[in-house]
């Protein structure tokens, strides 16, 4: 499976991106917001184990996000969660590579993924939630067309401190498409 736009394409994962998990799960400015699993070190060799099961999860599509022009893996993405009776699911990203941050790509690939969701695998509802100290985050989420439905209050410990999350979410006849 392959999706792609004139800025990333979208792709499996495998164990040989085993290296470039690796360098995103040792920088805690790049896993700060993300799932509490990165809270902890992990070694490459758990990263490998995950990467190598990770295409077998019937509730779960994980894609690399990888730049258009040179094909380096500089993320990941996808729906975990998924429910075919309630036919939904959650939206999920990870920009590892911090030289493509704040270039529109988490926009972009929330795009691609809720897209697939809906025309592909015929889901209802994506939901997602955001840090509320993620404004950068909200905002990509908002530019592809998720609304707030509220505040998940103080639903995340980071840093010492419990915070705020914001949930969003898009109805499939929500969805103008891409």
């Amino acid at each position: 499976m392959f999706l792609q736009s004139k800025m990333i394409k979208l792709r499996p994962l495998d164990v040989d991106d085993t290296d470039e998990f690796y360098l995103w799960a040792c920088n805690r400015e790049v896993t700060q917001f993300s799932i509490s699993s990165y809270s902890y070190p992990k070694s490459k060799t758990d990263i490998s184990k995950w990467l190598a099961g990770i295409n077998n999860d019937s509730k779960s599509i994980s894609l690399g996000i990888t730049c258009g022009e040179t094909g380096r893996l500089i993320g990941y993405a996808g729906i975990a969660s998924i429910s075919t009776l309630n036919r939904c699911g959650e939206f999920f990203i990870l920009i590892g590579d911090k030289e493509y941050w704040g270039k529109g790509i988490g926009t972009e690939v929330t795009k691609l993924v809720t897209d697939y969701g809906f025309k592909d695998l015929g889901l209802h509802r994506i939901e997602l939630t955001a840090y509320a100290t993620n404004p950068s985050a909200i905002r990509a989420y908002e530019k592809a067309g998720y609304v707030h439905e509220g505040v998940k209050r103080q639903s995340g410990y980071r840093n010492g401190q419990f915070i705020d999350k914001v949930q969003m979410s898009v109805l499939s006849h929500e969805w103008d498409g891409i």
